[in-house]
């Protein structure tokens, strides 16, 4: 089943894909909680396999208040994808604002030693909350 992906970026052969979705039902606006979900989608189209090792997220809302995480693997997991390979997954994020962004990287190994820092594409966490929907 071919999926419509918002987001793509390329490095060294591996492809990031990333779709956002606002959740309604996890966010509560009064309560300044917004919840969205984010589909993730990583391809190797490298020669060699691949283990992705650790990620890097740099989010940041529309007030400009900023969150690092880092951490090892993805939703507990240390993929391995050889050459062809594809690795989904689903995690979330939620902001105290009605929208902001998320960029990031991925570290991962070959079996060689070799490393790639693929990149994951900024993209827009935008809720029907916010009027001004800067991004």
């Amino acid at each position: 089943m071919a999926r419509s992906l918002a987001y793509e970026a390329e490095t060294d052969g591996v492809v990031i894909r990333v779709k956002p979705s606002f959740l309604e039902e996890e966010s509560s606006p009064s309560e300044n909680r917004y919840f969205w979900a984010y589909h993730v989608e990583i391809e190797n189209r490298g020669k060699h396999t691949l283990q992705l090792m650790t990620r890097h997220w740099h989010i940041t809302d529309r007030e400009g208040r900023v969150q690092e995480v880092n951490g090892s693997g993805v939703v507990g997991q240390n993929p391995v994808l050889r050459p062809g390979a594809k690795f989904e997954y689903t995690s979330g994020c939620p902001l105290a604002a009605p929208s902001g962004m998320m960029q990031g990287t991925y570290s991962l190994e070959d079996e060689t030693g070799g490393k790639v820092e693929a990149r994951i594409p900024l993209f827009a966490l935008d809720s029907p909350y916010d009027r001004r929907a800067p991004n």
